[in-house]
């Protein structure tokens, strides 16, 4: 069983070595800046106008619209007050051509929480070490295939921590899908008919970067775990 204790417990190694590789990418490179998304989606920046120019086309051609249905009033076709709509459509004219202002704004105040919980100290954490540890713990409670059961407990415990930095890019790469695509949400605000639309994507944007910050409060909390276990484990 020699052998086979040092081929698994090589393993274990390795896979825990990947978890400090990837923790340590991830979580340096997600946050309620575009920084990253940029890097890796150069062309969303480039089509940015192209959305602004769509949104307010799509402001204008409602507004038109909507003023020209006020000539079928007395056919009894609805439209909205031509004052109201003008206004509201000056308005979001002028919130889709400084979108990009204003999406920066509501970033930096999301990403004000997010920096306070990646930048409080943790506990040290190296992943590495917790195979070690948990080989000792097993050693002392149980006898026989201890490297295999360490094996499969660390692999459970990668397997859910992957997933759990896979959720938070996702969070991440959706966040910026609606930052480069706001200029076209604005649009929608400008129509009664559309109102709701804009609603919901206010009510998307603003969830994206509360589940974002929440993810990261979950990841630390996981290494603040894993880091006061490594630092004294049979306190069990």
């Amino acid at each position: 069983m020699g052998i086979l204790d040092g081929i698994v417990q090589w393993i274990a190694e390795q896979v825990m070595n990947a978890l400090d590789l990837i923790s340590t990418s991830v979580l340096g490179a997600l946050g309620c800046n575009m920084d990253t998304f940029l890097r890796y989606f150069p062309a969303a920046e480039t089509m940015y106008n192209i959305f602004v120019a769509l949104a307010i086309g799509l402001i204008l051609l409602n507004w038109i619209w909507q003023l020209f249905k006020n000539y079928g009033l007395s056919a009894g076709v609805e439209a909205e007050d031509p004052v109201k709509l003008s206004l509201r459509s000056i308005l979001f004219i002028l919130l889709a051509y400084f979108s990009d202002d204003i999406v920066n704004i509501i970033l930096k105040i999301g990403g004000t929480p997010y920096k306070w919980i990646l930048n409080f100290e943790l506990p040290p954490l190296n992943f590495s070490d917790f195979n070690s540890v948990l080989l000792t713990i097993l050693g002392v409670c149980a006898n026989g295939a201890v490297a295999i059961i360490a094996l499969i407990l660390i692999l459970i415990l990668a397997w859910n921590y992957i997933k759990l930095l896979f959720e938070a890019a996702e969070r991440y790469v959706l966040l910026g899908v609606l930052v480069y695509t706001a200029p076209v949400a604005f649009a929608t605000g400008a129509s009664q008919t559309t109102g709701n639309i804009f609603k919901s994507w206010c009510r998307m944007f603003a969830g994206q970067i509360f589940l974002l910050i929440m993810n990261a409060w979950c990841l630390r909390l996981f290494t603040s775990m894993v880091g006061t276990f490594l630092s004294n484990p049979l306190s069990l």
